[in-house]
Formats: C-alpha cells, sequence, structure tokens
C-alpha cells in the first residue's frame, strides 16, 4: 500500500483466519441435512454397475468405485459417499431403507443420505450418478 492509497492494511494471518472461519462455517450442517454437494470435478464418468442390480426401495455399496447407488423409487437412482460422517469408517451395506455404518450404527435415508439415526450429525455427500445404457455410471 503506497502513502496515497486510502484503504486499509490487512495481515496475511487476518485474510488466513477470516477464510478458515468461512471453511469452518460453511462445513458445520443442521443435524439430519444431507452433507454438501462436492465440487465438480474433472474427471471422466466411471462405470459403475448395471442398472438392474441395484434394488428398488434398497441400494448397494462400491468402495472400489467409491460410491453408494440408491434406487429409492422405480427409475430414479442416487449417489452417495461411501465414508460415514461420524467418524470416517467406510459403509458397508443398504437394509431396511438406509445406508448403514458398521462402526457405530449411523443409517442414512437412501431418497438423500440424511441422517436418519446417529451418532452422525451429518448427511452423506451427494455424488452424481446416471444411467447410460442400462449401466449406473458416476459422472
Amino acid at each position: 500500500m503506497s502513502a496515497a492509497d486510502p484503504r486499509p492494511a490487512v495481515s496475511r494471518r487476518a485474510v488466513l483466519a477470516a477464510a478458515a472461519g468461512v471453511g469452518a462455517a460453511a462445513a458445520c450442517g443442521r443435524p439430519g441435512t444431507p452433507g454438501p454437494a462436492p465440487p465438480p470435478l474433472d474427471r471422466a464418468p466411471r462405470d459403475v454397475a448395471p442398472a438392474a442390480d441395484i434394488p428398488v426401495g434398497g441400494g448397494r455399496v462400491y468402495p472400489d468405485v467409491p460410491v453408494v447407488v440408491t434406487q429409492p423409487t422405480p427409475g430414479e437412482f442416487r449417489g452417495f459417499g461411501v465414508v460415514c460422517t461420524h467418524d470416517g469408517c467406510q459403509l458397508n451395506g443398504v437394509a431396511d431403507g438406509t445406508i448403514n455404518c458398521p462402526c457405530h450404527g449411523s443409517r442414512f435415508a437412501i431418497t438423500d443420505g440424511s441422517v436418519v439415526q446417529g451418532p452422525a450429525r451429518t448427511g452423506l455427500r451427494v455424488e452424481t450418478v446416471a444411467v447410460e445404457g442400462g449401466r449406473v455410471v458416476l459422472l
């Protein structure tokens, strides 16, 4: 800043502290709400499985892709991250309308990834999936 510049000087530390506060506030969610959508990635679509393998009213966990794919109603496919928002455990199954964590019993809705049963307080990360040529792909 020059002597003629009327703007106040802002330290690098103040800028970084403000940015950290914004990030922390954005990361906090209300209990029972889905987590924020991930930022768009520059990646090619990844083949997951035949759409016929995803049961209506249920879903499957694909840890190698990694994605949980559900089909809440016929022809409606949803994708979620495979990591529990409570303690970072890998989700291991879908049963009775929920995506389940084996570590501490958290359960998430197959419709939107929101918390159905804690201890998780934040919903699952939403992933974009589509059906192309009868196969589910992760976009």
